[in-house]
């Protein structure tokens, strides 16, 4: 983790806590994350619950951001079920999660679509957490640097226009929700792979972009994983959904800041 760019802790909630139990659970992960002032926080919860939990988190002054979990590249129109990049940032959405595995898995969704994700949620004013990642199948094959460098290019000129706001999260597909976790050194080699695709176009936000580890990330692993160079951070799954874990995710990236900030 270098001490030049702010750690991001994200948690994903996917389809889970989309009502008051949302509420419930963003208070919480915010009591819970106060005094780990050294790293940023980010809760994503489904639709349904972003204007109540950004509105529960803004009366508790808390410093949590919210994120939404997907939103298509159109400002409105006839688009049965889906949301535009202004409509979440009227909610309260202030990050937007573009490009998820599950996302280009199982809904089909291509580079291109991605990069219009991007560019809708820079026009928007949300800040876009995008990310890239290799199956199981592409890591075995040995294409997992080809893939993910790719997905990287497809995105980098929208994520060049959000001027350093924007964040990669490397996700590899196979250690989604299956507990298992790259190892750090593994972890680290691609992320930076993925920093040098950004230096190749621009020094400047290869140095501020950050980039998040996704996959199976708990606090028996996170220390591991945030004491490489090129990792800023995680995007959480199953274990955002727990608040004691989540948050001991959050205070091992700030303690690791602080040590970085002083020696």
């Amino acid at each position: 983790m270098d001490p030049l760019r702010r750690p991001l802790i994200a948690g994903n909630w996917k389809m889970n806590a989309g009502g008051s139990d949302g509420c419930d659970l963003a208070i919480a992960v915010a009591r819970a994350t106060t005094d780990f002032a050294d790293a940023d926080v980010i809760v994503a919860p489904p639709f349904t619950a972003i204007a109540a939990v950004t509105n529960e988190l803004y009366n508790k002054k808390s410093d949590v951001a919210v994120a939404a979990q997907n939103l298509h590249w159109e400002e409105s129109g006839a688009f049965t079920g889906e949301v535009s990049a202004a409509m979440l940032r009227v909610a309260g959405a202030t990050w937007a999660i573009i490009g998820h595995s599950e996302r280009r898995q199982l809904f089909h969704e291509t580079d291109d679509a991605v990069a219009k994700k991007i560019a809708a949620a820079n026009a928007a004013g949300l800040k876009p957490i995008v990310c890239v990642g290799e199956t199981l199948s592409e890591r075995e094959a040995g294409e997992t640097l080809a893939v993910v460098e790719r997905q990287v290019q497809a995105a980098i000129v929208e994520l060049g226009r959000a001027g350093g706001e924007g964040v990669i999260a490397y996700e590899p597909v196979w250690a989604i929700g299956t507990g298992k976790v790259a190892s750090p050194e593994d972890a680290q080699a691609v992320h930076a792979a993925i920093r040098q695709v950004l230096a190749d176009a621009n020094a400047e936000l290869a140095l501020t972009t950050r980039i998040l580890y996704g996959g199976s990330v708990k606090a028996n692993n996170a220390e591991g994983l945030f004491g490489q160079r090129d990792i800023d951070g995680a995007l959480v799954g199953g274990a955002a959904l727990e608040v004691e874990g989540f948050a001991k995710i959050v205070e091992i990236a700030a303690k690791l800041a602080r040590q970085g900030k002083t020696g």
